[in-house]
């Protein structure tokens, strides 16, 4: 009963995850998957804090929704997302779990997770869709790799603490408000 329970919270959670970062990235455009990754789905994280099943169930999210802008895309670079995006999505979640106790501590899982691993393959991404330079940002795509990836690093780690501290934390904390972790067998 208790795996078929986390199976089932687990798709659950992808199902949600997925789908509102599709709707991140249809909304916001470039700010969601450029170098600010200012990605709504990604308040959701704070689940990870309740459960094991948020660490399949974000990663799963993070596979479907990648792959989606690769299917329709039709841009091979884009694996990149569905690989490296979907791992940094599932170190984050797995550090969000470990230190879930620690609530500052267990918040920086997924941004420091994704603004390591993301800057090291998006100057690439950027530049497979014919971009010579960030709009955002204003920077030239030729520099040198390192300058890019120090840019990025910067750039997705605010777009993350943005949304994971000024949405994941509140909602973390209407979670814990309402016990939603106990309506939903969570943690145990």
């Amino acid at each position: 009963m208790k795996r078929t329970r986390l199976i089932a919270q687990a798709g659950m959670i992808a199902a949600v995850y997925g789908a509102l970062t599709v709707i991140s990235i249809q909304f916001l455009g470039f700010l969601a998957w450029g170098p600010v990754q200012l990605r709504v789905s990604e308040a959701l994280t704070v689940v990870a804090m309740f459960t094991p099943a948020a660490i399949p169930g974000l990663t799963l999210g993070s596979i479907i929704a990648n792959l989606y802008f690769f299917a329709t895309g039709g841009n091979p670079v884009a694996m990149f997302d569905v690989v490296f995006g979907s791992l940094g999505t599932l170190l984050g979640a797995v550090w969000m779990w470990r230190w879930r106790k620690v609530t500052w501590l267990a918040l920086l899982g997924p941004i420091v997770a994704n603004a390591l691993i993301v800057p090291a393959y998006l100057p690439v991404l950027l530049r497979s869709f014919g971009l010579t330079e960030v709009p955002v940002l204003g920077i030239s795509l030729d520099a040198s790799w390192l300058p890019l990836y120090l840019i990025f690093a910067l750039s997705v780690a605010i777009g993350q603490a943005i949304v994971v501290y000024g949405l994941g934390l509140p909602l973390l904390v209407g979670f814990r408000r309402i016990g939603l972790a106990e309506r939903f067998g969570w943690g145990e």
